[in-house]
């Protein structure tokens, strides 16, 4: 059992972003050291090792650097596709105020770094000018891990939708830029398969197979055509549904659990499992399955494939004397800052856009350094844009260099910002403010040692789920826990919220808050003025005196102080859970809730206390 708990430690840590990173460096070096090593030459000879898929006689032969390169790189520009994706459904880029600031950033990191390499290295090799328009992501966010501040979520989020924009373009800019000769009847496939992904979407196919066939089918086609297939992985990722789960698919799939447990059979078994699935977009089940063997499978092998060059003999005095090498170095580092944090302060002075909550300026300027290591698409572009190992040698080189340069630029300014502007954390606040006083909603007793604090939303349909976990607590640890409500009507996606919160305050004036509680989240379907009205008369509050506070403004302005103190404790959403005081950050089931609740050293009461 020890053992087992230290390899699951030891993955997890692999698995995280700095793990990733760190294993990423060691990967690299490997390369290095076997290209400098007296097994150079078999280190390339391996790499040029023909393998060949055949099929009666049909046949496909690529070196296993071009499998690499062309085959499983393919996974990951999907999975840049469907993170893109993502973001414009669900995530940043769907609030376009939240997201021109990051948008223009990411547009002027590309723009920026490739004309400061035309200048410098133009002459001499002009192809090559793509080699700085990508930002590694796995890469700047291990970085950012090791270096950054100790919370950056904000900061992380920012960064990311910045390299989508980043790496959408770097992936346009290789699919039509960096390829062969094209053959049509190949991208005729290819553009078909476009468009039964999207028929598939919109007929909201849920099962994978379909999609994996036409992707298949998709790469074939776009590598026969000679167009690279770095563009034909980011189409298929733009073009698999994405969307936020919905009540009616997470109580279905909750369903058919239950009878599961009831039934334990394997046709239930697969029902539930189907249940589940449905209940989960396909492209967050595509980037859950691929984001792991992407980060610690597939990118390594392209580093170890890709990053061993022979830098023995006049290699170093030959790259420092290349502009290649500059153009490289200089578009990385210089262009990716001053594009990034140049475009990212032009938006917020002239109020187009603003930061993320919790992120100062000296932290952008240390994710904009970061952002210059450029590394996976970098060597991509350089392997494409040059035809020998004696020509990739000062690009790769630059690449390297930038690597190195970037991450100790961005570890200079995140330490200035730290003592010169006190930018110690680049994230929403973690403490609730203010802290839980006798006006607020409580169950348990006031001299609980430990509270639990949610901010809801009446027409939330998670919240109606989440909240039910307090009597899951309430029986582990029962008079050892209280239990706070606040108000946070997300009255863009919840229409009826704001008015439900003023129907349950109105009914606390009459001492029956926890009941109407109950009651809107038993009826969430029903919230209009009617339905409070009738809630009010099943509760048996005085319906004059209940009208007339539904049009209290004291009642309003208790609500708007919630929402306030949402935000100020860094609440965006709901359900947001505090214990003790700290904003809990990840899953809010009753499970995991207990978990924490006892890590913090609540004691669970016994079977008869």
């Amino acid at each position: 059992m020890r053992d087992e708990a230290t390899r699951a430690r030891w993955f997890a840590r692999l698995r995280s972003e700095s793990g990733g990173a760190i294993m990423l460096l060691t990967v690299t070096a490997i390369a290095l050291l076997l290209a400098n090593s007296p097994l150079s030459q078999s280190y390339a000879e391996f790499w040029e090792t023909p393998l060949v898929v055949a099929l009666g006689e049909e046949r496909l032969e690529l070196s296993l650097h071009h499998w690499v390169n062309d085959g499983l790189m393919v996974l990951f520009f999907l999975l840049i596709g469907l993170e893109v994706r993502q973001e414009l459904a669900v995530g940043s880029l769907r609030d376009r105020t939240r997201a021109i600031a990051p948008l223009v950033a990411g547009a002027a990191g590309v723009a920026l770094p490739a004309l400061l390499f035309l200048v410098i290295a133009g002459r001499d090799a002009p192809q090559a000018w793509g080699a700085v328009v990508g930002t590694d992501t796995a890469f700047l966010l291990g970085t950012l891990a090791l270096v950054g501040p100790s919370m950056s979520n904000q900061l992380r989020m920012f960064l990311l939708t910045l390299t989508v924009v980043d790496d959408f373009l770097a992936v346009l800019i290789v699919g039509v830029v960096y390829s062969d000769d094209v053959r049509i009847w190949p991208l005729v496939i290819a553009a078909a398969c476009l468009v039964l992904l999207w028929l598939l979407g919109r007929l909201r196919e849920w099962r994978t197979a379909p999609y994996v066939l036409v992707v298949v089918v998709l790469w074939l086609a776009t590598l026969l055509s000679g167009i690279h297939p770095s563009i034909a992985g980011m189409a298929a990722g733009l073009l698999i549904p994405s969307f936020a789960p919905d009540r009616q698919g997470v109580v279905r799939a909750k369903r058919l659990f239950v009878s599961y447990w009831q039934s334990p059979e394997a046709s239930v078994a697969r029902d539930a499992q189907r249940g589940l699935s449905r209940s989960i977009a396909v492209s967050e089940r595509f980037s859950n399955a691929l984001r792991t063997p992407v980060s610690l499978v597939i990118v390594p092998v392209f580093a170890l494939a890709n990053a061993g060059i022979d830098l023995r003999g006049d290699a170093i005095p030959e790259a420092i004397g290349s502009s290649v090498m500059w153009g490289i170095v200089v578009g990385l580092v210089v262009g990716k800052l001053v594009g990034i944090a140049g475009g990212t302060w032009l938006i917020v002075r002239f109020g187009w856009g603003r930061l993320p909550d919790g992120v100062g300026f000296g932290s952008v300027m240390g994710g904009a350094a970061l952002s210059g290591i450029g590394f996976t698409m970098s060597l991509l572009i350089v392997g494409l844009a040059f035809d020998t190992a004696e020509e990739r040698r000062p690009a790769v080189v630059g690449v390297l260099l930038a690597m190195v340069l970037a991450g100790l630029l961005g570890w200079l300014i995140f330490a200035v910002a730290r003592r010169r502007f006190g930018e110690t954390a680049a994230d929403l606040p973690l403490t609730l403010t203010p802290a839980v006083h006798e006006h607020d909603h409580a169950r348990g007793p006031a001299d609980a040692p430990h509270t639990v604090v949610e901010y809801l939303d009446f027409e939330c349909p998670f919240c109606a789920e989440a909240t039910g976990m307090w009597r899951q607590v309430e029986e582990r640890f029962g008079d050892r826990v209280r239990y706070v409500v606040r108000h946070l009507p997300m009255e863009d996606l919840h229409p009826a919220a704001w008015r439900s919160a003023i129907a349950a305050e109105a009914a606390g004036r009459q001492g029956r808050f926890w009941e109407m509680h109950d009651l809107l989240f038993a009826n969430q379907s029903a919230l209009g003025p009617r339905d409070l009205r009738r809630y009010a008369g099943q509760l048996g509050l005085d319906l004059e005196q209940f009208e007339a506070d539904c049009e209290d403004d004291l009642l309003a302005g208790r609500v708007r102080l919630h929402a306030q103190s949402a935000h100020d404790s860094g609440a965006r959403g709901t359900p947001t859970f505090f214990i003790d005081g700290v904003r809990h950050r990840g899953p809010h089931d009753a499970r995991t809730l207990i978990a924490a609740i006892e890590a913090i050293g609540a004691q669970p009461r016994t079977i008869g206390s």
